[in-house]
C-alpha cells in the first residue's frame, strides 16, 4: 500500500524559512517522480516544484530562487525548503508520487505564513 506522509508544516512571519517532508513507503522510491502542490482557501490546486527520478527540479514562478526540492532516495523522502516565505504562501502543501500516470497524494500539511 502507498503511503505519502508529509510533515513541517506551521505557522512562520513573512521572510522566514520552513522545511517540508515527505516519506513515502510501500512504493520503489527511486523510480517515481515527486512533487509538491498546494491548495489555498478557494483556490485550486498547483503545482509548486517537482523532481524526476533523474533528480531534474522544475518550479512555479511564483517560488523561483525562494524554494528548493530535493530527495534522498536513500530514506525513500522528498523535502522542499522554503526561504523567504510571503503571505500569499500560505495553503496547504500536498506531496506527490507519480510513476507511469498513476499518482498518490499525501494528506497534506499546513503553511500558514502569517505575521
Amino acid at each position: 500500500q502507498v503511503q505519502l506522509v508529509e510533515s513541517g508544516g506551521g505557522l512562520v512571519q513573512p521572510g522566514g524559512s520552513l522545511r517540508l517532508s515527505c516519506a513515502a513507503s510501500g512504493i520503489v522510491f527511486s523510480s517515481y517522480g515527486m512533487g509538491w502542490y498546494r491548495q489555498a482557501p478557494g483556490k485550486q490546486r498547483e503545482l509548486v516544484a517537482l523532481i524526476t527520478r533523474y533528480s531534474t527540479t522544475g518550479y512555479a514562478d511564483s517560488v523561483k530562487g525562494r524554494f528548493t526540492i530535493s530527495r534522498d532516495n536513500a530514506k525513500s523522502t522528498v523535502y522542499l525548503q522554503m526561504n523567504s516565505l510571503k503571505p500569499e504562501d500560505t495553503a496547504v502543501y500536498y506531496c506527490n508520487a507519480n510513476r507511469g500516470g498513476v499518482t498518490t497524494w499525501g494528506q497534506g500539511t499546513q503553511v500558514t505564513v502569517s505575521s
